[in-house]
């Protein structure tokens, strides 16, 4: 039987002889249902018009992003150590030339997610390559499509190789995590952030948001936490979910001072 793809979130649902009848992910207030209505389709209907292109973004962290887009337009980071490659949050198109090209950069160790948003194709992930796929169990509700593979992890931190460490940051997500890469950025630490802190098209701010397509903002106080949280990690660069969506350098401070932008304004603090 088929593994039905939402067209708008790209998430693949569990084997079923007719797709469902509309989209969790997308009738949750921080995703949307498209005025055409819940379209569907399948991995083998996107390796028919879809390839994927790739990025270098530093010498061992590379970006894996789908052409023409699928659903949410995220991106992929493989991250690579001696110990071992990381991808970082999930695109649905999984073809030949894309598991040839991750094989010969020396495979995958593990897979891990900011959010449910990003699930997409996660278990043809870590079937394909025979790796745990690490998600938050905070989110364990938004699965559709349940499978040994996944790992469901607990708490605010967890080790996935060394010097790779994922921290939930909450916020966009009961379960919205961060990776904290410790040789990123020339050895001054990085962070892969999703849109869990999102990289504004400047590059020099972030947003702090329930929802970004609904505008749906969070509490100041949570996005003081989240900011508070980042100040104890190492880092100079942010990596963010979208293309182009990065800040290289300085990114502590940008962080600390979007976080106190974004209080003033939701505050009141500021006048129009």
């Amino acid at each position: 039987m088929p593994l039905f793809l939402c067209q708008t979130c790209s998430t693949q649902f569990a084997e079923s002889a007719a797709p469902q009848p509309a989209c969790p992910i997308c009738e949750d207030e921080r995703q949307y249902v498209p005025a055409r209505g819940q379209q569907w389709t399948t991995l083998e209907r996107l390796r028919g018009g879809h390839a994927n292109t790739w990025r270098a973004l530093e010498p061992e962290l590379l970006a894996i992003r789908s052409v023409p887009a699928v659903g949410i337009d995220q991106r992929a980071l493989l991250v690579r150590t001696q110990q071992g490659n990381l991808l970082w949050d999930c695109i649905a198109l999984l073809d030949e030339a894309t598991i040839t090209l991750v094989r010969a950069l020396g495979g995958l160790t593990g897979v891990a997610i900011s959010h449910p948003h990003y699930y997409s194709a996660m278990v043809e992930w870590g079937r394909e390559f025979g790796v745990p796929v690490w998600l938050h169990a905070a989110d364990r509700q938004h699965v559709m499509r349940p499978d040994p593979c996944l790992r469901f992890w607990e708490g605010d931190r967890q080790p996935v190789l060394p010097g790779l460490t994922l921290h939930r940051l909450g916020g966009h997500f009961a379960g919205g995590t961060i990776a904290h890469w410790e040789a990123g950025a020339g050895g001054r630490g990085a962070l892969l952030s999703g849109d869990i802190l999102q990289v504004m098209p400047d590059r020099k701010h972030l947003g702090f948001m329930r929802s970004y397509p609904c505008l749906i903002p969070l509490p100041p106080a949570e996005v003081q936490r989240m900011a508070a949280y980042c100040e104890g990690l190492g880092f100079d660069a942010i990596y963010g979910a979208f293309q182009e969506r990065e800040i290289v350098a300085g990114a502590k401070a940008a962080l600390a001072k979007s976080a106190a932008r974004y209080c003033a304004w939701v505050s009141g603090m500021v006048e129009p």
